[in-house]
């Protein structure tokens, strides 16, 4: 279901709005570049600061500019369950392939709320649900022994997007999962670590910006040219490190994808734009690899 190169998309916007225009010009680029599928409304969707409708309409696009050709993987979490359930329902309406549920966020459940949340989502639909683990913004993580219980009671919780920058999180899963439990990498830079450790693919922020190169790498580690795989990952690194350091994401890949003249670096509050110190850095890196 999940093997493969997901890209997680940003939202473009433009004078307050999403730039349906752009979005439609975003996914296009992703197909030609060969990516398995889209992931809108995720972290790197900017998806806490899009209204219901909003957030709706842009899985509606997705959907409409995929036209079955790549898999659309919704973002419908959402840290109360009741605004995960009603988004993950109308999304089902809308014809997506899965959904991405990411960890609730700020209010720190036990993990056994969180069992209640995930089994609560899972009963509303019968979409195929990736869970989303990032600690860093979530504060909390999905323990194995919920992800299991969860996967063992919930036949439609089938994949974990792993994005808590630990491979050895991707032995103890699959240790405690049966076989066809899907594990994908949430961070670039870790995909070869991670599909080494059993991971069958990865949900990229820099297939954005470079989504052939990355598709490349996770096909070749999936075939089994793994030296391949580790030169393309040991060329992009600096860039996988300045998307990562200059600031927090969305930011620092949409002002990429805006210096590709692809969109506006149109970003919203709390969220602001680059420094002129790191826009300066940025464009420097993505000039080094000929991406502008």
């Amino acid at each position: 279901m999940f093997q493969g190169t997901h890209t997680a998309l940003i939202t473009p916007f433009r004078n307050g709005e999403v730039d349906t225009e752009a979005f439609r010009s975003l996914i296009e680029r992703q197909i030609e570049g060969g990516v398995d599928g889209i992931v809108p409304c995720g972290t790197t969707g900017e998806s806490p600061t899009l209204g219901r409708k909003e957030h709706l309409r842009v899985i509606e696009l997705a959907v409409e500019c995929a036209a079955g050709r790549i898999k659309v993987i919704a973002g419908t979490g959402a840290n109360a369950t009741s605004e995960a359930i009603h988004l993950t329902t109308e999304a089902a309406k809308l014809g997506v392939d899965a959904t991405l549920q990411v960890c609730p966020y700020y209010n720190k459940p036990s993990q056994e709320g969180l069992y209640q949340h995930y089994k609560a989502i899972a009963q509303c639909s019968d979409l195929p649900i990736m869970l989303y683990s990032i600690p860093g913004r979530s504060v909390i993580e999905i323990a194995v022994d919920t992800i299991a219980r969860l996967a063992a009671n919930c036949p439609t919780i089938i994949a974990n997007k792993e994005a808590g920058g630990d491979p050895e999180r991707v032995t103890q899963i699959k240790a405690a999962l049966p076989d066809d439990f899907q594990i994908l990498s949430g961070d670039d830079p870790l995909t070869i670590e991670f599909m080494k450790r059993g991971a069958v693919g990865l949900v990229s922020v820099a297939t954005n910006i470079i989504p052939a190169i990355m598709s490349g790498l996770v096909r070749d580690m999936s075939e089994g040219r793994i030296e391949d795989a580790e030169d393309t990952q040991a060329q992009y690194e600096p860039l996988f490190s300045t998307l990562m350091s200059i600031d927090t994401n969305p930011v620092p890949i949409k002002s990429a994808v805006a210096m590709q003249g692809h969109c506006t670096d149109e970003i919203r509050l709390p969220l602001v734009n680059l420094s002129p110190e790191n826009q300066a850095i940025l464009r420097d890196t993505l000039a080094s690899y000929g991406l502008i």
